[in-house]
């Protein structure tokens, strides 16, 4: 399995939403979780090897990431905000001004060919954003859509994060062309790792997919 260059987070490793999609497809269809032990590299290919119930992703015998079917009850969704609320919020994604990865696939205000999902902070606290789905629509696109906007959650100037552990539970692709809003929300965590939930609804409001996620508080390079 490769990922390719364009789906970058952080320079020179995979957007964590885009790779875990990818790594769970491993196990085909059905809630799963994956846990990135090591930024995901890109163009390079990984062996994935069965370990029991885990799916792990080795670049040579560096461990990238383990991807496991999930047996947690899924998350409540992030309540919704109409489409206008959300384009209102992306006005004031604070990414456009200070974003310690501007060049990431999803959330990258320095990209022509990313997912251009901006995400901004609504007053208690949940980000929102609006999302016109491309034509490659795929399970691994919902995984990244689900990503940034619950890290931006807690990301704040000068507090960088980046994706640790995300499990995603998929009710229905979109289709191409289709404008979705994606929310995100901040439930807790301790120390450097802050938990965060994550949903995206189609058009009319219908749940398309929720996920829960653990980021990790980095040090600014």
């Amino acid at each position: 399995m490769i990922i390719a260059a364009r789906y970058n987070g952080p320079p020179g490793s995979g957007n964590g939403g885009y790779s875990a999609g990818l790594l769970a497809s491993a196990l085909g269809a059905g809630p799963a979780e994956v846990t990135l032990r090591r930024p995901p590299p890109l163009e390079v290919r990984l062996t994935l090897a069965r370990d029991g119930d885990t799916v792990r992703a080795l670049d040579g015998e560096a461990l990238i990431a383990e991807v496991r079917r999930t047996t947690a009850e899924k998350p409540d969704a992030v309540p919704a905000v109409s489409p206008d609320e959300a384009i209102e919020a992306s006005k004031a994604y604070p990414g456009f001004t200070d974003h310690p990865f501007p060049t990431c696939y999803v959330c990258g205000p320095a990209r022509d060919d990313g997912m251009d999902i901006f995400p901004g902070r609504l007053p208690d606290g949940r980000t929102a954003a609006p999302w016109r789905v491309g034509d490659d629509v795929s399970a691994v696109t919902l995984w990244a859509a689900l990503d940034c906007p619950g890290g931006w959650s807690v990301l704040s100037a000068g507090r960088p994060y980046v994706l640790g552990r995300l499990a995603v539970w998929i009710d229905t692709l979109p289709e191409p062309g289709d404008e979705c809003v994606v929310m995100g929300t901040h439930t807790g965590g301790e120390g450097r790792k802050a938990d965060v939930l994550s949903t995206v609804y189609g058009p009319g409001g219908t749940l398309l997919a929720t996920a829960r996620a653990t980021w990790i508080a980095v040090s600014k390079s």
